[in-house]
């Protein structure tokens, strides 16, 4: 993998998010200092090999307004009680630009509805084992954050 896009859908925010789920997956040329091509190396110990990490966060962006974008699940263990994030683990990106992201969040975080991104607790975002399918054609920008471990 390069600096290029392995991916040419004709959706940039698709293409990276494939390369993630790629990377993810298989937890192994690095552009910039900060940005999804580094979370992606570092995911991939070009590094460290035994580093530890196996996920890296996205905020995704609405095309209209370029807002960030707001995913809500229910609690596995509660169904009636709704959660919130803006911070997802993409699991799945299928040939259309469909995505399968997880919600991240951090386990101190007490506000199941932040307002923005910066209002959500991300020292120790985890998974949350809830899952939301998107059209990735909806999005325009993509920010990725450095790698973490979620599953720990």
């Amino acid at each position: 993998m390069g600096c290029g896009k392995e991916y040419h859908s004709g959706n940039c925010v698709c293409d990276i998010l494939k390369e993630i789920v790629e990377a993810q997956n298989d937890v192994v040329e690095n552009c910039c200092s900060t940005s999804c091509e580094q979370s992606i190396s570092d995911l991939l110990g070009d590094t460290d090999a035994s580093n530890g990490l196996d996920t890296v966060p996205v905020i995704l962006y609405c095309k209209e307004g370029c807002e960030p974008f707001k995913g809500f699940g229910a609690n596995p263990d509660n169904i009636g009680e709704m959660t919130s994030s803006f911070y997802f683990r993409v699991k799945r990106v299928d040939d259309d630009c469909c995505a399968v992201v997880e919600l991240l969040r951090d386990p101190h975080d007490d506000d199941d509805t932040p307002k923005d991104p910066v209002h959500q607790y991300t020292k120790h975002l985890c998974a949350t084992g809830i899952c939301i399918t998107v059209d990735l054609n909806c999005f325009c920008h993509v920010t990725c954050l450095p790698a973490v471990n979620a599953f720990n």
